[in-house]
């Protein structure tokens, strides 16, 4: 399924907070782990004085050195596997969404900064960056102060939203290996509305016919769900539910993943990385800003 579980470090507690659940991944699905930190030169440059200029070599150097030691120090705390430690010079967000792509099957695990509401992340972090940009899997952590740094994360179910759509569905390859590897319980959900409620429509309309429009709805995803649920229970996994909840379908994933502590979110984006990136106000993005929960987004091929 995956091939590695690639780490952003830049050395701050924010970065660090993805440690846990990484150690997590690498260990239940025995795959080896890069710690990758980048050595931003323009970053480097702002902050350079006049009449540092002549040795600006040198204080790249002595940063590649520092960011070496500090990820040699971070990879003696994986308690199993084979982690490599990587520096590359340049801009964070691009050196890593290259570095991912260089084998499509690595996992991207990186920390969003912790924020939701009206003061979420920082436009142009590096997160939300390569969250737009990568065209690998990307796992996005919530930086909390809950779990110590050198834990090791403990998962125990993967709420997984379906719409019906071919694409809400190219994620249950991946939930079902997840499901198997880390010994997870699977809850898909599917959330509904009344089609005229959703179109802004239903003027005059009488209670008793939008309440049996509603349950003809409930009742259709329902039954959609309950047949993704035996497909998997075919496939061997045993351990699998489904909920149909009516609302708004951001807020009733949240709330739903929000239930039972230990839970991963599995989501998949329109299929588009880079300038034709996803579409401002997509499920899938409102989600990730505002879940404290841990989310893995796949983008569909």
């Amino acid at each position: 399924m995956y091939s590695k579980v690639l780490v952003p470090l830049d050395g701050s507690k924010t970065a660090e907070k993805v440690l846990p659940l990484a150690r997590c991944f690498a260990r239940g699905l025995q795959v080896p782990v890069e710690l990758l930190g980048v050595v931003d030169l323009a970053e480097m440059a702002r902050h350079v004085t006049a009449d540092q200029v002549s040795i600006i070599r040198t204080l790249v150097e002595d940063a590649t050195r520092r960011f070496e030691n500090y990820l040699e120090g971070v990879a003696k705390n994986f308690p199993t596997g084979s982690v490599r430690c990587t520096v590359q010079k340049g801009n964070a967000a691009e050196a890593i969404v290259e570095s991912a792509a260089t084998e499509k099957n690595t996992l991207i695990a990186i920390a969003t900064h912790g924020r939701s509401g009206l003061d979420r992340w920082l436009l142009g972090s590096v997160a939300e960056k390569v969250l737009r940009g990568a065209s690998n899997p990307v796992l996005l952590v919530r930086a909390t102060e809950k779990a110590p740094l050198w834990d090791m994360a403990t998962l125990k179910r993967i709420v997984v939203p379906l719409d019906g759509s071919e694409l809400s569905e190219r994620i249950l390859p991946y939930v079902e290996a997840l499901a198997r590897h880390l010994d997870l319980q699977v809850t898909l959900v599917g959330v509904y509305s009344s089609p005229l409620v959703a179109g802004g429509g239903g003027d005059g309309f009488y209670t008793g016919q939008m309440d049996a429009l509603i349950a003809s709805v409930r009742a259709e995803t329902e039954a959609y769900l309950a047949s993704k649920t035996e497909e998997m229970k075919r496939q061997g996994l045993n351990n699998v539910s489904f909920a149909a909840k009516e609302g708004r379908e951001a807020d009733e994933i949240i709330a739903m993943a929000r239930e039972t502590p230990d839970t991963l979110i599995a989501m998949c984006t329109h299929g588009r990385s880079g300038v034709q990136r996803w579409v401002l106000g997509s499920v899938t993005e409102t989600v990730v800003r505002h879940t404290s929960d841990p989310v893995l987004v796949i983008r569909a091929k």
